[in-house]
């Protein structure tokens, strides 16, 4: 008998678990390589094929796998006093978050932040006078309060970073170690709310590694772009994510 089914949860077929592993290489290698969006990817397939009592939680340590492995690979790139900033706002935006315990209506969320996410992509540049990183705090406080209900904030940080004239590869390192503190938080206050972890944690360790190995081949992919490709992809990566949240937003407020 093969061990695989013994180690993955029962509340979801083999099936949808390999499924779910095989995503998670290349949503991990889409985030890699172009600097945000395998977040919210593999949270959209993991509601296909998991219940959504555990969507949130799971998605969020198999994301603190998966953005520290491409911190590490990331790692001299990683400018400390914008990751010093982004916690100092996740940690409250985690502990407000938790406080209030609530389902806030997913359609309103996935509409602020598609908008948000168009208007800095598009829009015009916004200033954040002479210490822009600051900027981050409010990023933190506001991705990790969102993450807490709706799982994939990480466009909110991303939208801010893409302000703060990084490389591409200064960008994706720090999106990483950001991302990564605001799933820290996150599942530290669901672990405090009760969720039990342990019925998905052979799951939860096959999509972490499966993603380190999608990040592997992602940073490979970055290190061949030029500066104006990766900003042309991210920027169309952000759109596109963008459009897709104002869609779902749409069809559950009017139901088609």
């Amino acid at each position: 008998m093969s061990l695989l089914p013994e180690i993955l949860p029962n509340q979801i077929s083999t099936l949808a678990s390999i499924t779910l592993i095989v995503i998670s290489f290349f949503t991990s290698a889409l985030t890699a390589a172009v600097g945000l969006g395998g977040g919210v990817s593999l949270i959209t397939a993991m509601a296909f094929l998991m219940p959504a009592s555990a969507l949130v939680p799971v998605h969020g340590v198999v994301q603190i796998g998966s953005n520290t492995g491409r911190a590490l690979v990331q790692l001299k790139h990683v400018d400390w006093l914008i990751v010093v900033w982004f916690a100092s706002g996740a940690v409250f935006g985690a502990a407000l978050g938790g406080s209030i315990a609530v389902e806030l209506p997913p359609e309103v969320l996935r509409a602020g932040i598609g908008l948000f996410v168009l208007w800095v992509v598009w829009g015009k540049t916004p200033k954040f006078g002479k210490a822009p990183k600051r900027a981050m705090a409010v990023a933190g406080f506001a991705s990790t309060f969102l993450s807490m209900f709706f799982g994939a904030a990480g466009p909110i940080g991303g939208a801010v970073l893409s302000t703060l004239g990084l490389t591409r590869h200064g960008f994706v390192a720090n999106q990483a170690v950001t991302a990564t503190v605001m799933h820290v938080f996150k599942i530290i206050a669901f672990g405090a709310l009760g969720f039990a972890f342990a019925p998905w944690a052979g799951l939860i360790v096959l999509m972490i590694v499966s993603g380190f190995l999608g990040t592997l081949a992602g940073s490979q992919l970055l290190g061949k772009m030029n500066e104006k490709s990766f900003k042309t992809g991210f920027k169309w990566v952000m759109t596109v994510l963008a459009l897709n949240l104002l869609w779902e937003a749409g069809a559950d407020f009017f139901g088609f």
